[in-house]
């Protein structure tokens, strides 16, 4: 089976490895430690003339300043962390389709001869049809660096999830969450959105457009709060403004706000700070000053704290907000919320 997955029967040392691919033995064990590959001693004989041809190939990258000295370490270590989760995955749904066989040491043997050149196959096409969409996003906006826009990011949180996992078994709490990465993963597609990761109980997404954002959000809290859907019930929080995108994550004050107002949001309910109000709405105009100087916009705020938990709801757009007492929390001494429902039609 190691041969069969590593191409050839392993015949080189990683010394002789790097000397055939005319890579410094120091960058050769770099590069692997970075991709999450086990350490070798220099006499053992753990490598194929694959592994030669992947570590030229890699040499050339760097030559053609694709793997930079600003950005090899963690493009590489990208690379190899999401590799690895894949092929644990895959390792375990295979090692368990064999176990229920009479035969499990043949049975997946067959299974890796069987499925590995198509998973192959389909991995290479998914990673296509990914660049291609990517590409046709990123490549136009950019003007020197493009790494910075304006955008919506978004979290989705279970509720109680932590609670909840004591009284599920394995096979409950791992259904739990593929139901719920699934179908929020499903939700985002649907509307142009992408989802950037997921971490256990929460999933992160981002979308140009606020009201995509806003409206995955209220479609996830409704099926949440509905007893009749096996779909566990969550909270969420959108920020709208400045974010950073680097290897497919996404970075900055943005993205720390969407994470402050999911933790504070209600079970059922999605909270939008300022960005996300003023896009959704369009209030954003400068509303000048008070006659002592003071902004009126501070003056708005205070009054607006004084009255907000009697504020009525109001409506733009087929959306409803109210805007909640400003708070605390770690990282910004004024978090300003709004709570978002959708408008109730005529009937």
């Amino acid at each position: 089976m190691e041969r069969f997955l590593l191409g050839a029967r392993p015949t080189l040392t990683r010394v002789e490895v790097a000397d055939q691919a005319g890579v410094p033995l120091e960058l050769a064990e770099e590069l692997w430690g970075q991709l999450g590959f086990a350490r070798t001693a220099d006499d053992d004989v753990a490598f194929t003339t694959h592994d030669v041809e992947a570590l030229r190939r890699t040499a050339e990258l760097v030559s053609l300043g694709i793997l930079g000295s600003g950005s090899q370490a963690a493009l590489v270590r990208t690379w190899g962390r999401s590799y690895a989760r894949l092929a644990e995955w895959q390792a375990e749904l295979l090692a368990g389709l064999a176990l229920a066989d009479d035969h499990p040491e043949q049975a997946i043997v067959d299974l890796v001869r069987e499925v590995t050149p198509r998973v192959e196959e389909l991995q290479d096409y998914v990673w296509r049809r990914h660049l291609a969409s990517a590409a046709q996003r990123l490549l136009p906006a950019v003007e020197g660096s493009a790494e910075a826009s304006r955008m919506s990011v978004a979290f989705t949180d279970i509720v109680g999830y932590t609670s909840r996992s004591k009284n599920l078994t394995e096979a409950e709490l791992v259904d739990l969450v593929e139901t719920f990465e699934d179908e929020t993963t499903r939700a985002v597609v649907a509307v142009g959105g992408r989802v950037i990761k997921t971490i256990g109980d929460e999933v992160l997404y981002v979308a140009d457009d606020p009201s995509a954002a806003v409206e995955v959000a209220l479609s996830l809290t409704a099926r949440g709060e509905d007893d009749d859907d096996p779909f566990p019930r969550v909270r969420a929080g959108v920020a709208h403004g400045e974010v950073t995108s680097r290897l497919g994550d996404v970075f900055g004050p943005t993205v720390n706000i969407a994470s402050r107002l999911t933790s504070l949001a209600r079970p059922g309910a999605v909270l939008v700070d300022r960005g996300a109000f003023e896009a959704l709405t369009g209030s954003d105009d400068d509303p000048g000053t008070a006659p002592d100087g003071t902004p009126l916009a501070k003056l708005l705020d205070r009054a607006a704290d004084e009255l907000a938990d009697l504020s009525p709801y109001a409506e733009h757009g087929g959306l409803k907000f109210r805007r909640l007492r400003r708070t605390s929390v770690k990282g910004y001494r004024a978090l300003e919320p709004w709570v978002v429902r959708r408008a109730k039609r005529p009937s």
